[in-house]
């Protein structure tokens, strides 16, 4: 049976259809689907965990315990879970291990544009790149072949436009080989010095036995056309080639590490120009120039930033573009924007007026930086704003009373606990923000360590963020409603001015979820606006100006107040009817 799924719906597809028993991972746009979907199979035990090195640490356990096991990350969570791939590289595998990472090119949801095969290289470990859906599926039962043949975990990498595209499957039946024996064997197992050392040998071995395979393997294949013009090429930037060059010699990729030499040497000597076409670095490019094999094209052509295309393609290879079409008017842009009635836009309001420095986090408060509000000076990475508030005020004393921390919720359970408890123990006085709206937001309502529901929609034990700063040695721990927006003044205030470290709770639940009821929409009272745009401080899309008053777009509304809190005229009022 044949059936249009999503790249990610595929990769769960192929991991039901593979037997696998074992699925552990950290949402992450583009990758969040694979393990939502693989949660809707009943055979498959499928779980969020805190971050991506519990989730790859929880997949290596599962796999040496016999079990097939999975865990998916977006590229920047690859950094996280680095530190267990390199050694599960030379401790190896008992029962299959695959991790899938999702690139994003062109930094739809993400602070960078990593090319997350550099891991793959760096760890000596093999990954394969699908280029559709039909191969996500392929390529994942490929993977847990060549992890348990050669003894090694597997990365399968994606990027945003394969994970969130769609294409025809076909559709199989589950096989579930049973568990594998687990025998003792800490000289294969226990990576301590004097048994990495020879670990190390059994790496470089299967890697010239992976190397060996690149050369035979039908995850490469030559696709055999003009010999005038060739492209060797992997993932997305496959299918743009074939669009444009239907006619040209393709040596498509699958298996992106280890490459082969030889026979992408031979290819190249069926063509008259070589062109080499992979989106973000040059990593096959390097390959080939470092072995010797001529490119006419690459990097130079195609550039290292952003996404390929099929326009883009055409351009560097000098083919004229369609004409393009204007529009009667100009499409006005559409920045991403805090939705009406979310909670944080109280919290980010106050911040912006008392001027503070406001070092953030991963999340959808980070469009706090965003005007109007403007309110978020740096953010990094996931649960770095407390250890850089730390750093900040241990270096600027006096900006103790003037700078605070802001982290989500999740975000917090992922990364942020051991700042706080680096602020605590290190007798810091840094005040941090922990924005509980009941949920991971930003890649799409996933369930957490507070939200007290595992991925499976089971109860369980909800983390009390409170117990947690009480636990570490927090003395100073509050609980503030952001769209009390004078409780955030009062409570931001008294916390700055003691002398030691101190947690804000800010809390209230997201306004999408489905639970949480919209209070009626407002209106304006065009008698009582004055035109001053206190209002338009808050950012809120349900609020524009013209004619030099306020109004509200009932139809998105959801009833906050915050509007009516900015204004000194009343000029706001519940929605009759």
């Amino acid at each position: 049976m044949k059936k249009l799924l999503l790249g990610n719906a595929a990769v769960a597809r192929g991991l039901y259809e593979v037997g696998v028993r074992f699925v552990s991972a950290y949402p992450g746009t583009p990758s969040t689907e694979i393990t939502e979907q693989a949660a809707l199979y009943d055979e498959l035990y499928a779980e969020w965990a805190p971050n991506e090195k519990v989730a790859l640490e929880s997949a290596i356990g599962a796999s040496l315990a016999g079990a097939r096991s999975f865990c998916a990350m977006k590229h920047v969570g690859l950094n996280v879970a680095a530190d267990p791939l390199f050694t599960a590289s030379y401790t190896g595998v008992n029962a299959g291990l695959v991790i899938a990472v999702a690139d994003d090119p062109g930094m739809h949801s993400s602070q960078n544009e990593q090319d997350s095969r550099h891991y793959a290289v760096a760890a000596k470990v093999p990954m394969l790149e699908p280029s559709d859906s039909a191969e996500c599926l392929e390529f994942v039962k490929a993977a847990y072949a060549l992890s348990e043949e050669y003894d090694t975990p597997v990365l399968l990498r994606t990027c945003t436009r394969v994970a969130h595209s769609q294409s025809m499957v076909e559709l199989s039946d589950r096989v579930e080989p049973p568990l594998k024996d687990y025998v003792k064997n800490p000289p294969k197992y226990v990576a301590a010095p004097a048994n990495a050392v020879r670990r190390h040998v059994a790496v470089e071995d299967r890697t010239l036995k992976l190397q060996a395979l690149a050369e035979t393997t039908g995850l490469n294949r030559v696709e055999k056309g003009d010999g005038k013009l060739g492209f060797v090429t992997s993932g997305t930037a496959y299918l743009y080639v074939k669009e444009v060059f239907p006619e040209a010699s393709v040596l498509k990729l699958g298996l992106v590490n280890p490459l082969p030499v030889e026979t992408i040497r031979a290819f190249s000597e069926t063509v008259e120009r070589l062109i080499v076409v992979e989106e973000l670095d040059g990593v096959i490019e390097s390959h080939l120039r470092s072995h010797g094999i001529r490119v006419d094209g690459g990097k130079d052509l195609f550039g290292l930033l952003g996404e390929l295309s099929q326009s883009k393609l055409k351009k560097a290879m000098g083919v004229a573009l369609p004409e393009s079409v204007a529009f009667d008017e100009p499409v006005p842009g559409r920045p991403p924007v805090m939705c009406p009635g979310c909670p944080h836009r109280g919290l980010f309001t106050v911040l912006s007026k008392l001027k503070l420095t406001v070092l953030g986090d991963i999340g959808c408060y980070t469009l706090g930086s965003a005007a109007p509000l403007t309110a978020i000076d740096s953010v990094v990475c996931m649960g770095a704003s407390i250890g850089m508030t730390h750093g900040f005020t241990k270096v600027r004393p006096e900006a103790a009373k003037s700078t605070v921390a802001v982290i989500g919720d999740s975000t917090f359970m992922h990364s942020g606990i051991t700042g706080l408890v680096n602020v605590a123990y290190n007798q810091g006085v840094s005040t941090v923000l922990i924005l509980d709206n009941a949920i991971t937001g930003m890649t799409g309502h996933q369930q957490n360590p507070t939200t007290g529901m595992t991925l499976k929609q089971q109860p369980t034990v909800a983390i009390r963020i409170e117990d947690v700063c009480h636990a570490v040695g927090f003395g100073r721990v509050r609980v503030v409603d952001p769209q009390d927006m004078q409780a955030v003044e009062t409570a931001l205030k008294e916390e700055l001015a003691a002398d030691e470290p101190s947690a804000i709770i800010v809390r209230r639940p997201c306004m999408l979820l489905k639970y949480v009821k919209p209070n009626p929409p407002l209106s304006v009272d065009p008698e009582k606006c004055k035109g001053c745009k206190s209002c338009m401080k808050i950012g809120c899309p349900a609020i524009s100006f013209a004619d030099k008053k306020a109004s509200v777009d009932a139809t998105i509304c959801v009833g906050c107040g915050l509007c009516e809190q900015m204004c000194k005229f009343g000029a706001f009022e519940k929605k009759e009817g």
